[in-house]
């Protein structure tokens, strides 16, 4: 049976060029990631292409979403924060769906690499970098400062808010990372103890009823965490988008 880690191997599909002695290869969390990206589009599309007064159940799920979405945003940055409304709905919908994907047996879960969630959260931050310096000019360096503080205490404040900010891309990317790895992991191990135990026998298939049920559990927390995760992903967008458009609350 297969270890816990090689799940989330990746592995080349065809190659696409070569560059400087390097292999440029489509590989399967590229694949995985078109995939998301596509189904994402074509189910938004068909599910709201009737547009009908009485919702199909398909287009309630869209529009239960949109509102989620929207209701976030608004009570996190603001009425202001609906120009972001396309960004951070765009990185839920994703999230949520490879989330799911990967709950599905040999599936590649993109979201439990580093580099996809650190990639999205990179998004985010220079998003927020750049229009906050763009909208309100050297009034965005106001954030290392916070309303109320004492000018006695910058010199402690600032540094501190500095490395907090610059730190945010690591924070909001690991722990999407993380959770996602982490309960692949444990899930895998669980179920691979069923397939051992099972071939030992009757006092052996006994035995596995107990990992098992673990592994059933297990699967339902994994369902809960891939919602709950694109959740906080998506939260704590807003609220970094919320320091873009009123750095000095």
């Amino acid at each position: 049976m297969a270890g816990p880690i090689e799940q989330f191997e990746i592995k080349p599909i065809f190659t696409l060029f070569e560059f400087a002695g390097q292999e440029i290869a489509f590989t399967n969390s590229a694949a995985y990631m078109v995939g998301v990206a596509v189904f994402g589009g074509l189910f938004l599309l068909l599910s709201t292409s009737a547009r009908a007064l009485v919702p199909t159940r398909l287009q309630s799920i869209t529009e239960l979403i949109y509102e989620f979405v929207s209701k976030t945003l608004r009570e996190n940055a603001g009425e202001g924060g609906m120009k972001f409304f396309p960004l951070v709905f765009s990185l839920f919908v994703f999230i949520l769906i490879a989330n799911l994907a990967g709950m599905f047996p040999y599936a590649f879960t993109v979201t439990s690499h580093i580099i996809v969630t650190f990639s999205f959260a990179m998004i985010v931050f220079g998003t927020v970098t750049l229009y906050g310096i763009w909208k309100n000019g050297l009034g965005f360096f106001k954030l290392f400062l916070p309303s109320g503080v004492p000018l006695a205490l910058a010199p402690i404040i600032v540094p501190i808010e500095i490395v907090s900010y610059i730190s945010r891309p690591i924070s909001h990317s690991v722990r999407l990372f993380a959770v996602m790895l982490a309960g692949h992991i444990t899930l895998k191990v669980f179920a691979g103890f069923v397939v051992s135990l099972s071939g030992m026998g009757t006092l052996g298939i006994f035995v596995a009823v107990l990992p098992l049920i673990m592994t059933v559990a297990l699967t339902g927390l994994e369902l809960l965490m891939a919602v709950i995760q694109a959740y906080i992903f998506t939260m704590l967008t807003c609220m970094y988008l919320n320091d873009a458009l009123h750095p000095g609350h």
